[in-house]
C-alpha cells in the first residue's frame, strides 16, 4: 500500500473526472491470520491495464463506497503480483477495524470490484549498495514485492512489525535478504531498526531506503535514515500510511500537515 498526490489542475479549469476500472474477485486466500489475498480478475484487467512493471510497489486505489459530500470513499494498496489477466491484493485485517479490510475479509468470488489506477512511485535502485526496507504489516505487500524483485547478488535488510509469529511468512528472493520480524508490543520498531545499526549489523555504505507504515514511526526513521545513514532524499522513499490514534479519513486530512513536517526535517538537516 501507498499514498499518492494528483496535481491540482490549473486555475478555471474543470477537474478532471477519474473514471473507474472494474473486476471480479476469483479467489480467497488468507496467508496468515491478519493477511488475506484476493485475486482479480477481468477483462479491463487483461487490456492494457497491467501496473508499470518498473515500479515494485505498483498501486491501485479501490473505490469502497461514497462519501457523505459525494466523493468516492478510496483506499489504496499495493498489486502483490500480476499474472495474465489476474491480479493479487493483500489486505491486513484486523476485525471490524477500518473499511477495505472487514469488506476484504468477507469477500467471496464473484465480488465486483471498482479502481482507479494503476501508478506507482518505488522501485530498488540496482546500483544502490545494500536495502533498508522498514514497515509494518500495511507495508509488507510492497516490501515484499520489492525484495522478489531484487537480483542475485543484491543486499537487503528488512524489518517488518506484525501482530505475533502466525504472522510471519515466506518471502522468496534471489538476493541476500536478511529479514528480521518484530512483533507488535513486544519492541519498538524503529528502536529495532536503530540498534541493529548501533551493533554493526547493518552494512556499510549508504542504502536504497523504504520506510513505510505508521506515520510516526515513518517520520522518526526518516530523520534517522537521512542523518544517521545520509540518505539523500533520491534514495528514500518514506510514507505514512496510517496515525496511530486517527482513523483513515482524519489522518487523510492530516497528511499535508505531516508532508510539511517532513519538509522541515530536511530543512534542519540542511536539504
Amino acid at each position: 500500500m501507498t499514498e499518492t498526490t494528483t496535481p491540482a489542475a490549473p486555475a478555471g479549469a474543470p477537474a478532471r473526472k477519474r473514471v473507474p476500472r472494474h473486476a471480479t474477485v476469483t479467489a480467497v486466500r488468507w496467508l496468515t491470520p491478519h493477511m488475506v489475498r484476493l485475486t482479480l480478475a477481468g477483462p479491463e484487467l487483461a487490456a492494457g491495464a497491467a501496473p508499470p512493471v518498473e515500479h515494485t510497489d505498483a498501486y491501485v486505489k479501490l473505490v469502497l463506497g461514497e462519501l457523505e459530500d459525494g466523493r468516492p470513499l478510496l483506499r489504496t494498496y499495493t498489486v502483490r503480483a500480476v499474472r495474465d489477466g489476474e491480479w493479487d491484493i493483500d489486505f491486513v485485517v484486523h476485525g471490524d477495524e477500518g473499511v477495505a479490510g472487514p469488506w476484504a475479509a468477507r469477500a467471496q468470488p464473484g465480488e465486483p470490484v471498482a479502481f482507479l489506477g494503476p501508478g506507482g512511485l518505488y522501485a530498488p535502485d540496482p546500483q544502490a549498495p545494500w536495502h533498508l526496507l522498514v514497515g509494518d504489516d500495511a507495508a509488507l505487500p510492497a516490501i515484499a514485492a520489492a525484495l522478489e524483485s531484487l537480483p542475485a547478488g543484491a543486499v537487503a535488510h528488512a524489518f517488518v512489525e506484525v501482530p505475533g509469529p502466525d504472522d510471519e511468512h515466506m518471502i522468496d528472493s534471489r538476493a541476500h535478504v536478511r529479514l528480521t520480524w518484530v512483533h507488535r508490543g513486544s519492541d519498538d520498531l524503529a528502536d529495532v531498526v536503530r540498534r541493529a545499526h548501533a551493533a554493526g549489523e547493518l552494512p556499510a555504505g549508504t542504502p536504497h531506503a523504504f520506510l513505510h507504515g505508521e506515520a510516526g514511526c515513518v517520520r522518526d526513521l526518516r530523520r534517522w535514515a537521512r542523518s544517521e545513514l545520509g540518505v539523500p532524499r533520491e534514495l528514500l522513499s518514506a510514507s505514512g500510511y496510517w496515525r496511530r490514534g486517527t482513523d483513515d479519513e482524519g489522518w487523510r486530512a492530516q497528511k499535508r500537515d505531516w508532508n510539511a513536517a517532513v519538509e522541515q526535517d530536511d530543512a534542519a538537516l540542511g536539504g
